[in-house]
Order: C-alpha cells, then structure tokens, then sequence
C-alpha cells in the first residue's frame, strides 16, 4: 500500500513539476496564446501516464494466470507440489511478505512473479524448469522470484512506466504546438492543424522508445537485486550461479510482454532488453562473493 501511495503521488509530483516549469519558461503563456490549454494538458498526461500503468499493475496478476495458462497449487497435490509451496513459504516468511500464490504453467524453463501488492503476489514456475533443473537450482528461482516481490520490484516498474508515460505524453504534444505554431505563423484558425497531429504521432514513436531504454536499465538493475536477494534468502550465492549457468544452456520459455520483467531469461544485453546477459548476472553475483 506505501508503494501504491508512493506510486500515486510521484506521478502528481511530476505533472506539478511540469506545471511550475511551464510556467517559470513562459511555455503557458505560448501555448496558451496558441489555444493550448496547460491544465487541460497536464491533467491528460497525468491520466494516460498514470492510468494505463496503475490499470496494468491491478490486473497483472489475473492476466498472468489467463495468459499462461497458470494452474494455481496449495501443496495438496504431488510431493513435488508440496515441496513448492513449503519452500515459497519459507522464503516468504524470511523476506517478512505474506504467503504469495504459488501456481505452475506448462511451457519451457521459466519463472515470473507478479502483483499489485507484496503481500498478495503470485509465483509461478514452468514444468519445463521443474524438469530441467536441480532443486538447489530451482530453490535459487523460486528466491529470486520472491526477492522481485519482497523488494516492490511490480509496483516500482509500474511507478518508472508511469512517469516515463507522463513526460512522453506531455513532450510531445507541447512540441507538437510549437511546430504547429512555427509552420502556420499569421493563419487565423483555432484549434491544431496538421503539424501538430504529425508532430505528436512521431515524437510519441520517438520519445516512447527512449522511455522503453529507460525502463529497461531500471529493469535490469532489479534483476541484479532479485538475485543478490535470491542468495541472501539461501545463504549462499552458488545456487543462484547454477541456476543462471543452467539457463544460459536452455532456450527459454516465453512469457506474456506485461510480466517479461519479472521472469528469469537469458537475456541479450540490449538497450531493450529487460534482463541483463547470463554471464553479467553470474560475474556480479562472484564479485559479490569475493567480496
């Protein structure tokens, strides 16, 4: 709930922001004078960059059971079931959450956790993961999936979305005015003409793909968190090394694009890319041993 709150007024500070330095740059009063009105604008920005992102975040969780087929388990099932659930909730009750629900999808080797709220998460692990890994390996999955949720991981990606969202939103539109205005100097007409919509259409292309690198480097400093949590809830980092090792030599299983971030895959080390590359997560978690 403090994070939803967090989430909440970050998003409010940032429109204000943007309020105050339209304002101290005189930009009001030019897109004002251009029919533009401000408030109008930071309310919209503040609706579409908070909205979608707050909307994605509530509904994450039954989204990721629809979307991958997710079979929710109580350890009433299979030893291996059991076995499951009793070691999220020892990791759970380490990391000081309430017991997540624990769920099983078919597909090939991956793992994700997702949630509005720490303590009503979700963590689920592929069959194929189950199949192809030891349970020291998967033991370290599962903690890495707990340390996503223990350290508020879905709510601060929502929150870096969110605002990233507002400034695009805003910018472009703002932009957007002032070519407008530049290319129609001395028209007498109300309202944006084809410059602004141009303008606005590229720009949200552009500016949303410079959001999409960002979120991505805050993505993949989580994971880096995620597994250093994985090893502290063990106590011991070689697990979580196996772990990664492993799934550097399996292909991994796709998940849905909302849960992406919170899944364990080899990831290329693109500016894109969610997850750091195998080697980088294994050298960060030596280092960290040596240390």
């Amino acid at each position: 709930m403090k994070r939803i709150l967090l989430f909440v007024m970050t998003n409010l500070a940032v429109v204000v922001v943007l309020g105050v330095v339209a304002s101290l740059l005189g930009v009001n009063r030019y897109l004002t004078a251009n029919g533009l009105n401000l408030g109008a604008l930071l309310g919209f920005a503040l609706v579409m960059g908070f909205g979608g992102a707050i909307i994605s975040l509530l509904i994450s969780k039954p989204m990721a059971k629809w979307t991958s087929g997710v079979r929710v388990i109580d350890g009433s099932g299979s030893p291996d079931e059991r076995w499951i659930v009793e070691t999220v909730r020892k990791f759970a009750t380490e990391a000081k959450i309430g017991m997540p629900e624990v769920g099983i999808f078919e597909g090939d080797p991956n793992a994700f956790a997702t949630g509005a709220f720490k303590n009503s998460a979700l963590v689920a692990v592929s069959t194929g993961l189950l199949q192809g890994m030891t349970r020291d390996e998967v033991e370290a999955v599962i903690g890495h999936e707990v340390a996503h949720i223990a350290n508020g991981d879905m709510v601060t990606m929502t929150l870096i979305q969110g605002v990233m969202n507002t400034f695009v939103v805003f910018l472009s539109r703002v932009i957007g005015y002032a070519v407008d205005g530049f290319l129609n100097k001395g028209e007498n007409r109300s309202g944006p003409g084809i410059g602004y919509f141009v303008t606005t259409v590229v720009l949200d292309i552009l500016l949303g793909f410079l959001a999409a690198i960002i979120v991505a480097w805050f993505s993949r400093q989580r994971e880096f968190r995620a597994d250093a949590g994985s090893a502290g809830l063990l106590g011991r980092k070689q697990p979580m090394i196996n772990a990664l090792a492993r799934l550097g030599g399996m292909v991994p299983g796709e998940l849905p694009k909302s849960i992406q971030a919170f899944g364990i895959t080899s990831g290329v080390g693109k500016l894109f890319s969610t997850h750091p590359p195998i080697e980088e997560r294994i050298a960060r978690l030596q280092q960290a041993a040596q240390a």
